[in-house]
């Protein structure tokens, strides 16, 4: 009896990593193992201010449920200690700010992660990471266009100037 609803709380947790990456945009998995106390909350403070979970997990369970999900090849990376950044809004931001980290504390290291479904490894994750967020990007874009407007505007108005003087 005991056993049965400990391998029910145990799918009970490997359903409720799968909807954690079902849901996320963006996933990157480190090894933690060496960071102080301050260290790392002041990285989940940091991760916390942007929107992304982060978890320590068991390794079992997290490639059960990725193996579920039908992706292997997290599986050579699924040993030792391991902690997870998940982001439901933006694939970069946690890459930037899991490398970030990385950069900061030499004993964390990434292990790979997932950039809107698709697994990525550690080189395309700091790939990411020096990418600009999307709201960087939806900043330029708004810029570019504002300055094509304003040379649509001036041209409209040397044309209509021009007019009136004739």
């Amino acid at each position: 009896m005991a056993s049965q609803q400990i391998i029910e709380e145990k799918a009970k947790v490997v359903e409720s990593i799968k909807e954690k990456i079902k849901a996320a945009q963006g996933i990157v998995l480190v090894d933690y193992i060496g960071l102080t106390v301050e260290q790392d909350t002041a990285m989940r403070s940091e991760l916390r201010k942007n929107g992304i979970e982060y978890s320590v997990l068991k390794n079992r369970p997290v490639q059960r449920a990725f193996n579920e999900l039908g992706y292997n090849e997290f599986d050579s990376y699924l040993n030792g200690p391991t902690a997870i950044a998940f982001s439901n809004s933006d694939c970069v931001v946690p890459c930037k700010l899991m490398s970030e980290s990385a950069d900061k504390y030499a004993k964390m290291k990434i292990k790979c992660g997932m950039a809107d479904g698709k697994f990525i490894d550690e080189t395309v994750v700091n790939q990411y990471a020096k990418l600009p967020s999307r709201e960087q990007l939806l900043t330029n874009c708004v810029f570019a266009l504002s300055g094509l407007v304003r040379g649509l505007a001036v041209c409209l108005n040397k044309i209509a100037e021009k007019e009136e003087n004739n």
